[in-house]
């Protein structure tokens, strides 16, 4: 069976409407009608599978020009805005959060970086009541300028009994230091061989 001219022009038709932007397809389907005439957006409407509605906008939008000419498919603003945009007291909680997991360069003040996981840091947020994703916490440690700290060693060569005690002892020092408004150095020193 060989294939008629009409069908041939729709499948093209078809493969292009299918490349476009919303906004393009739009305005192409409404050209489209236009050529047509009477019953044109009923035939577009079915050929493409598309609302006749949407195509009478198209029609719209190509009467003004100043739409044409804009590159943006929706309007500025339109969407959801992100979750630290609109929940109030996020920017704060997240700080408090990961205050006391917090270190940085003493070469480079800006470069900080938090020994938590993001999802570590999302399960501390939703105690607090925020329930977020990951997503929305590398939203937080990116705009508080965080930077991913890489591990130079995953495995420690000797367990000791009393780690998490030093540590924790380190961090009381610290608070107490920082409360007397004394300078912190914090050094890492190994055992040369």
């Amino acid at each position: 069976m060989v294939k008629t001219d009409t069908s041939i022009s729709e499948q093209q038709m078809k493969l292009y409407y299918e490349s476009l932007s919303e906004k393009d397809r739009r305005r192409y389907a409404a050209i489209e009608a236009q050529k047509i005439g009477y019953g044109g957006l009923q035939y577009i409407s079915q050929l493409f599978q598309y609302n006749y509605r949407t195509i009478r906008q198209g029609i719209a939008d190509l009467k003004q020009e100043h739409l044409i000419s804009n590159p943006r498919i929706r309007t500025l603003g339109g969407g959801r805005k992100k979750v630290i945009e609109t929940l109030p007291g996020i920017n704060q909680i997240f700080l408090s959060v990961i205050e006391s997991h917090t270190a940085g360069s003493p070469m480079d003040e800006e470069l900080k970086w938090t020994n938590l996981t993001r999802q570590q840091i999302a399960n501390l947020l939703a105690k607090k009541g925020i329930n977020v994703s990951v997503t929305v916490v590398d939203q937080l440690l990116a705009l508080h300028s965080f930077r991913r700290r890489k591990a130079v060693k995953m495995n420690a060569c000797g367990a000791s009994e009393h780690r998490n005690e030093q540590f924790e002892k380190i961090e009381e020092l610290r608070k107490e230091y920082l409360a007397q408004g004394q300078p912190i150095i914090s050094m890492d020193s190994k055992k040369k061989s």
